[in-house]
C-alpha cells in the first residue's frame, strides 16, 4: 500500500461520522458477554435485585431514551452545518466532522443502547441480568454527561473566534513542525540548483487537490538514486489528469515503476486540508472574516476579532527561514527535494489584503490592520520587513482613497489592536 492510499485512508477514517459508532456498538457487544459471564458467578443483595417486568420497563426506557439522544446529537449537527455553512465558511465544515467530541458522543450513545437491547433480550420470567441492568443504568448516565458536554463543546465551537483559534493552532503546529518552512542553520548557503531540463516527468494519474506529500520519502527515494526531484505545484493546488506533479532531475530511471513510486508519495483528494497547507488556515480564516465584512452581515468586529489570530499565524510564519522552493536535503546535505511552497509575500497577501479590501470602509478593521502590521514589522525576520512595509504602504493608500473627504481621516490613520477602543488607541 503506497504512502499516499494511507494518508487518503487517515483522512477518511478522521472524517467519518459511522465508524465511532460501530467501534461503540462493537464494545458494547463485548462488554454484554463479559458482564453475562460475570452475572452467574456474582449474588446481589437483595436491594440491587430486580424483577422481571421492572427490569424490562426500565432497560426499555433506557434504550428509547439512547435512541432520542442520539436523534437530538443528528439534529444539533445538521444545525451546526446550516450554521456554518451560512455565517463561517463551506471550509471550515472539515473541522467539525472531524471533531472528536462528536465521534464520542455518538459512540458512547450507540454503544449504550446496543448494550442495553442486549441485556433486555436476556430477561425471562426465570432470570433477569442484575448486573448487566445496572451497568446500563450507569452507562445512561453517562451518556447524558456525554451528551452534555457534547452540547457544551459546540455551543462554544459555533463562535468564529473558536473556529479561528482551532485552525490558527492546527496551522502554527505545521509551521514549527515542518522540515519545509527552515533549512538547517549550516546548511543555508545557496547550492547549485537544477536547470536543465529533467530527465523524466511524473503525471498525475487522477485530478484532484495535492492534500500532503511523503517528503521523507521523496527525499530517501531521490538520495538511493543520486537524483533530485522537484515538485513545481504546492500542497493545495488543483491538478487535472495527466498534469505534471513531479519532475526528476539527474536520473535516468524512467521506468513506470518511478512513476508509480513517485505519485504513490503525492496524496490528492477532492479538498484541500490543513495537515500540510497553513495557507488554508489563512484561507478560512480570511473567508469568515470578509464574510462578516459583507454588507449583508456588516460585524467588523469579528473580523478584527479573527484579524488578530491571522496576524499571530502570520507572526509564526515569519519568524521562519522560508525559503522558495523549500529545499529538503538527505543525511549527507545534499538537497533531494525542491518543494514549491508560497513565500512570505504569499502568505501576508492572502492574510490581508482582501481583509483590507472589503474592511477599508470600517474605521476599526484599518485601525487594527495598522496595529498588526506595525507589530509583524518589528517581530519577524529583517528580510521579510520590506513586504511588510509595502502593506503599510498599501493600507496607507486605501485610507486616503476611502476616507479623504472624511472628518475621521485621523482616526482611520491611527493604530488600534481592538480597532476602536483599545488602550493603544492612538491617532
Amino acid at each position: 500500500m503506497s504512502w499516499s492510499t494511507r494518508f487518503r485512508r487517515r483522512q477518511y477514517i478522521k472524517g467519518s461520522l459511522w465508524i465511532a459508532p460501530l467501534v461503540g456498538v462493537l464494545a458494547a457487544t463485548l462488554l454484554a458477554v463479559i458482564i453475562d459471564g460475570i452475572e452467574h458467578r456474582v449474588t446481589l443483595p437483595e436491594v440491587w435485585q430486580f424483577s422481571a417486568d421492572t427490569a424490562s420497563t426500565f432497560l426499555s426506557i433506557l434504550a428509547g431514551a439512547s435512541v432520542s439522544l442520539i436523534g437530538f446529537v443528528i439534529t444539533v449537527s445538521v444545525l451546526v452545518v446550516q450554521i456554518s455553512m451560512a455565517n463561517l465558511t463551506p471550509r471550515s465544515l472539515r473541522l467539525w466532522y472531524r471533531d472528536p467530541m462528536l465521534k464520542t458522543v455518538l459512540a458512547v450513545l450507540t454503544g449504550t443502547f446496543m448494550f442495553t437491547f442486549a441485556e433486555l433480550r436476556r430477561i425471562t420470567p426465570e432470570q433477569v441480568p442484575n448486573v448487566g441492568v445496572i451497568v446500563a443504568g450507569f452507562a445512561q448516565v453517562a451518556s447524558i454527561l456525554v451528551f452534555l458536554l457534547f452540547l457544551d463543546h459546540f455551543i462554544h465551537r459555533l463562535r468564529p473566534v473558536s473556529v479561528a483559534e482551532m485552525t490558527a493552532e492546527a496551522a502554527k503546529k505545521i509551521v514549527a513542525e515542518s522540515s519545509a518552512f527552515r533549512e538547517p542553520p549550516n546548511q543555508a548557503a545557496d547550492v547549485a540548483l537544477p536547470t536543465s531540463e529533467p530527465s523524466s516527468i511524473v503525471p498525475s494519474v487522477s485530478p484532484g487537490v495535492i492534500q500532503a506529500v511523503d517528503e521523507a520519502g521523496l527525499v530517501s527515494w531521490a538520495a538511493s538514486r543520486g537524483c533530485v526531484v522537484v515538485l513545481p505545484l504546492a500542497v493545495g493546488d488543483f491538478v487535472a489528469e495527466g498534469d505534471t506533479i513531479a519532475e526528476i532531475h539527474g536520473s535516468s530511471e524512467q521506468t513506470a515503476d518511478a512513476a508509480a513510486s513517485i505519485q504513490g508519495m503525492v496524496a490528492i483528494g477532492f479538498e484541500r486540508t490543513i495537515d500540510q497547507d497553513p495557507a488554508f488556515a489563512l484561507r478560512i480564516m480570511v473567508d469568515i472574516s470578509t464574510r462578516a465584512l459583507s454588507p449583508a452581515i456588516n460585524d467588523p468586529s469579528t473580523a478584527v476579532q479573527l484579524l488578530a489570530r491571522i496576524a499571530d499565524l502570520l507572526r509564526s510564519i515569519g519568524k521562519t527561514e522560508l525559503r522558495v522552493p523549500a529545499r529538503l536535503r538527505d543525511g549527507k546535505g545534499e538537497i533531494r527535494l525542491l518543494l514549491a511552497v508560497p513565500g512570505w509575500e504569499d502568505y501576508l497577501m492572502l492574510g490581508l489584503t482582501e481583509i483590507r479590501q472589503y474592511g477599508g470602509d470600517s474605521i476599526q478593521v484599518v485601525r487594527a490592520l495598522r496595529k498588526h502590521l506595525e507589530d509583524l514589522h518589528r517581530e519577524v525576520l529583517p528580510q521579510h520587513r520590506p513586504a511588510v512595509e509595502e502593506e503599510l504602504r498599501r493600507l496607507e493608500a486605501e485610507v486616503q482613497l476611502r476616507f479623504a473627504e472624511s472628518p475621521d481621516i485621523d482616526r482611520a490613520r491611527g493604530h488600534d489592536a481592538q480597532g476602536i477602543g483599545g488602550p493603544q488607541a492612538n491617532t
